[in-house]
């Protein structure tokens, strides 16, 4: 959080806290864009009359009730650093309303202390806040230890049954902190696992948050989603997750390509997405390109299993059955449209040769079109890395292949492979005497396919003699 913030937050008169995501980044050194204030001992309308001459206030609201303000400063310098506004609350505390142990509420209590706010927090890591005033840590759980520590650990017994959500949060910080759970911790995640199933797809995949992210997501765009995704597995959230990668866990390939299990194999090809830095389109495609796999799989007469379309083996190829399970998957998570069309299209066409000549670079950009064509090659890249698992030496002859059919559709990019890089256009045989229509299209298709083969065609005159020679035919 900038300090700039930080000390104009001060400058208001309000007792105020950091807490949270905050906290722990600032320990951690990392930087961190929460801009969140704890304000004990002022209510919410409080809080809006000490801030009103200041800037424009509205209210906070979280699972559907009032919890705070939001804060927009009247200082354009600042808005412009904070444009989802600052947020500012009262503590709040659970209170009981019968004898189960989901029988509580969460309410603001501007009388609540700190430590009271701090005690419904999910980990002890997030259970901390510094006062603004004097640089005071209030840290009850231990949250600083843990953190210097590397160990993950929930603040109560109840947490995950009190919010399910936080078992995908959890791993978002192993992926994202490289800390471990303690043995406590993992038995809570393995007794409440089922309950990921409950939460709304929007808090998993899609976000509600303002960076428009999801739990799922960020773990993703973590450093180290391997470690996040095994831990997910051996906990049985990954299931309840995505029941797609179900059949993957513990399958053998029994191939002469691959010497990982398949659930082993996503999580290398994840680690290897992450690892280049690719983004979050390439790494949802990974984690689900290969679930089509256990559902086709046939034993040939080499004794090995494999995952093509056959006449009498399998009606359908891994590929495609897996376009329809990252589909599903996807959209059951909430994800954008586009994005989920774009992973879609990857693990529909992840089975891409790493090698060709220029012809077949022309003839990939004309048929996925430019980015798709460069995410397909990215993710073939992570997919070679992830062959044999973290650690261990990728296919360099492969790689190298890769390497070089990159640089030759790079090259390629400047040769025609669209419809709008042909030297004539519908308007143009038009005036030759087509009509508009369907039958229009097929000819301009017609034209491109054949300058894509041989892009010296890619004239006027000779592209407007070829159209009136399909004309005549």
């Amino acid at each position: 959080m900038s300090s700039e913030i930080e000390e104009y937050v001060r400058s208001l008169g309000l007792d105020a806290y950091t807490v949270g995501g905050a906290v722990r980044d600032e320990l951690a050194g990392r930087g961190s864009k929460d801009a969140d204030f704890l304000v004990p001992g002022v209510d919410i309308a409080g809080l809006r009359d000490a801030l009103a001459a200041h800037g424009r206030t509205e209210e906070l609201i979280v699972a559907g009730r009032p919890v705070g303000v939001r804060f927009f400063p009247s200082d354009r310098g600042l808005r412009r650093k904070v444009p989802a506004g600052i947020e500012l609350a009262p503590p709040r505390r659970e209170v009981s309303t019968g004898p189960g142990r989901h029988d509580f509420d969460i309410v603001v209590d501007p009388a609540a202390t700190v430590e009271q706010d701090l005690a419904r927090r999910d980990f002890t890591i997030n259970a901390m806040a510094r006062r603004l005033a004097d640089g005071e840590l209030v840290d009850p759980y231990g949250g600083r230890g843990d953190l210097e520590r590397g160990i993950l650990r929930t603040v109560s017994p109840t947490s995950f049954a009190e919010d399910p959500l936080r078992l995908v949060r959890g791993l978002r910080f192993v992926s994202q902190l490289d800390v471990d759970p303690d043995d406590e911790t993992v038995r809570q995640m393995r007794e409440e696992a089922d309950g990921v199933r409950l939460v709304s797809g929007e808090r998993i995949g899609g976000g509600l948050a303002a960076d428009g992210l999801g739990e799922l997501s960020k773990l993703l765009l973590g450093a180290h989603p391997w470690k996040a995704l095994r831990l997910a597995r051996d906990t049985g959230v990954l299931v309840a997750l995505l029941p797609e990668l179900g059949p993957s866990i513990g399958f053998d390939q029994e191939s002469a390509y691959h010497g990982l299990t398949v659930d082993e194999h996503t999580f290398a090809v994840v680690q290897a997405a992450a690892d280049a830095g690719m983004p979050l389109r390439i790494r949802l495609a990974a984690l689900l390109h290969d679930t089509g796999k256990p559902l086709v799989a046939w034993r040939g007469r080499d004794g090995r299993l494999h995952y093509y379309a056959r006449p009498g083996s399998s009606e359908r190829s891994h590929e495609q059955v897996g376009a329809e399970l990252a589909r599903e998957a996807l959209s059951r998570l909430r994800y954008p449209t586009e994005l989920r069309r774009r992973v879609v299209q990857i693990v529909r066409h992840h089975m891409l040769a790493p090698r060709g000549d220029e012809a077949r670079a022309r003839r990939l950009l004309a048929r996925y079109g430019d980015e798709l064509t460069f995410d397909l090659l990215d993710h073939k890249e992570a997919d070679l890395r992830g062959k044999l698992g973290p650690g261990e030496p990728p296919p360099a002859d492969q790689l190298a292949d890769l390497a070089a059919f990159r640089k030759v559709v790079e090259r390629e990019l400047s040769s025609p492979h669209r419809l709008r890089d042909l030297a004539v256009s519908g308007t143009d045989l038009i005036e030759l005497g087509y009509t508009p229509g369907p039958a229009l299209g097929q000819v301009l298709r017609t034209l491109l396919h054949e300058v894509v083969e041989r892009p010296s065609r890619n004239t006027r005159e000779n592209l407007l003699a070829r159209a009136e020679e399909l004309r005549a035919s």
